[in-house]
């Protein structure tokens, strides 16, 4: 992945600390693998020792001059949110670059029928989760210094789906507290967003390794997206290249939300 068209320079992270929840594989990997690549030091934070172990052994292998963390953390706890960066202060001394990826979906089904358990973790992570984190990034050092938030969404956020109504409600939230925090953050700290569509990780390949033929043959790009895709736009969004832009969203979808209703081809 080649970071060198962003701002002229190879290493356009160079320096910088980037935190990503839910770093330990899929998108947040790919993302930490983008920031390892262009300079950052990188603290990915994950649910699983485990996970975090073999993400950090793939993190390795690739070349960067930044140092790298990992943090065993739950995004949906608070707690560990404030552990996890107060850690990355005592060993790096500055958050530049928070990555809110982490997130989860315990439910497919009606909105009707959603039990009040699952709704309550699934906001708690995929909303609450990104205030948390947000929240001790910036009192640890945005505020005085500056950063960059980086939120990961979903396209879901902006369409109808029939199975995970309610996970889309909670990307659609997010997408608006983006808006609300680069307005509350600014100008220290820039706040935006990317809404991926399908995206081809290991977690999501039950849904399109079947389908995918039929998934693609209206998109407009006749792909699906790739961790690489959504890495390369959380590079420019973490990067001086998007100094001058906070409270957008980035849709990452192939064109999906492009095309026109009632066309069958």
């Amino acid at each position: 992945m080649s970071a060198n068209t962003l701002d002229g320079s190879a290493h356009p992270l160079h320096g910088k600390v980037a935190v990503i929840t839910g770093g330990s594989r899929g998108i947040g990997l790919g993302i930490a693998t983008a920031y390892r690549a262009a300079g950052a030091h990188v603290v990915i934070a994950a649910r699983k020792a485990t996970g975090l172990a073999e993400a950090r052994e793939e993190l390795l292998r690739v070349k960067g001059d930044g140092d790298l963390h990992t943090v065993v953390a739950n995004a949906g706890e608070p707690e560990q949110a404030e552990a996890c960066v107060d850690e990355t202060m005592a060993r790096f001394g500055r958050v530049d670059i928070l990555v809110n990826n982490a997130a989860t979906n315990p439910y497919h089904g009606d909105l009707l029928d959603l039990d009040l358990p699952r709704a309550e973790k699934t906001v708690r992570v995929n909303q609450y989760g990104m205030i948390a984190w947000t929240r001790y990034a910036w009192r640890a050092w945005m505020a005085e210094r500056g950063g960059a938030v980086v939120n990961i969404a979903s396209v879901g956020g902006l369409i109808v789906d029939p199975h995970i109504g309610y996970y889309n409600a909670t990307k659609a939230a997010m997408l608006h507290m983006t808006r609300q925090l680069a307005y509350e953050l600014g100008p220290r700290a820039r706040v935006n967003a990317i809404a991926p569509g399908l995206i081809k990780t290991e977690l999501a390949r039950a849904v399109w390794e079947v389908r995918e033929p039929v998934l693609t043959a209206k998109l407009p790009m006749r792909r699906l997206g790739t961790v690489e895709d959504v890495a390369n736009a959380a590079l420019f969004l973490a990067s001086d290249a998007s100094s001058w832009m906070t409270g957008q969203t980035l849709v990452l979808d192939g064109g999906a939300t492009a095309l026109p209703i009632g066309v069958d081809e």
